[in-house]
């Protein structure tokens, strides 16, 4: 038997003390909320806040895990989490051209990909917490 190639991401949705979310802007996909892959090792939740380091300079907080998508063409699983701040300052990285809090109807226009912002639409719902897409 094959050894299975699934993929396990993490994502924060995280909103500052105005309301404002987060978002990076990744070089290939565009605006994004912060996240990636799970290392070996390494809690889900923890990736999470990880991801949202490394690609922000944003220390954070979990506060609920929302759901999950998955992408079952691409064999990719990414559970998604709200998050706040408990510290840091905005810093571009490798992974991030640019990064910051923007207001929610800006960053939904601001994020392209569609599935990006159903994500987001999707974490900022209490009423479809958890969710699970297949996409």
């Amino acid at each position: 038997m094959e050894t299975p190639k699934h993929i396990v991401s993490a994502s924060a949705c995280v909103l500052n003390d105005k309301n404002e979310i987060l978002l990076v802007k990744s070089p290939k996909r565009g605006w994004e909320m912060p996240g990636g892959q799970v290392e070996e090792g390494e809690s889900i939740k923890n990736a999470a806040i990880r991801e949202t380091k490394e690609e922000s300079g944003i220390d954070i907080e979990i506060e609920k895990y929302c759901g999950m998508y998955q992408n079952v063409s691409r064999c990719i699983c990414n559970a998604l989490f709200l998050g706040k701040v408990i510290g840091g300052e905005l810093t571009t990285s490798l992974e991030s051209l640019e990064v910051g809090f923007f207001p929610i109807n800006q960053a939904l226009d601001m994020v392209t990909w569609h599935t990006f912002r159903n994500r987001i639409e999707y974490c900022l719902n209490d009423h479809l917490h958890p969710f699970f897409v297949e996409c």
